[in-house]
């Protein structure tokens, strides 16, 4: 019998696959238990447009963090931070008053767990940070620390 998975299975499959299994298997343990459907032609057809409208959404997320790469790549966030007179700054530039000035400045909204910096930042002048838009996408921001 084919069923198709509600959940994940050990041993059987990932949620949202179809597969073949004994019908005292299907019938007694995963259609009672509520993780799997008979593969009937609408269950099918429901579950190919799941797939499809994921996919849509997928694509939609990806351009969209690719228009934002673009926009991160053309402006520059300006941190002002206060510094000893040494011109080291007291602490250092977060990836979340990067964010912050990021909205503020340039209305693009970027969470502070998706930027990524090497090395803390400690004194004025311009630094190149990443931001992980997306698994496979990361835009570039110029970060210009000036002196509040």
């Amino acid at each position: 019998m084919k069923v198709i998975l509600k959940q994940d299975v050990k041993n059987q499959g990932k949620k949202g696959e179809l597969i073949e299994v004994s019908e005292g298997y299907g019938r007694n343990y995963l259609i009672p238990r509520g993780l799997a459907e008979i593969a009937t032609a609408d269950n099918l057809n429901v579950m190919r447009q799941a797939d499809e409208a994921k996919a849509r959404r997928i694509a939609l997320e990806q351009e969209a963090a690719r228009n934002a790469a673009a926009k991160l790549k053309e402006c520059t966030v300006v941190v002002k931070a206060k510094a000893g007179s040494g011109g080291r700054l007291f602490g250092a530039v977060t990836a979340k008053e990067i964010s912050d000035s990021l909205k503020a400045q340039h209305g693009i909204d970027v969470a502070k767990n998706k930027i990524v910096m090497d090395e803390a930042i400690k004194s004025f002048g311009t630094y190149k940070v990443k931001a992980k838009l997306y698994p496979e996408i990361s835009g570039e921001i110029t970060v210009q620390v000036a002196e509040a």
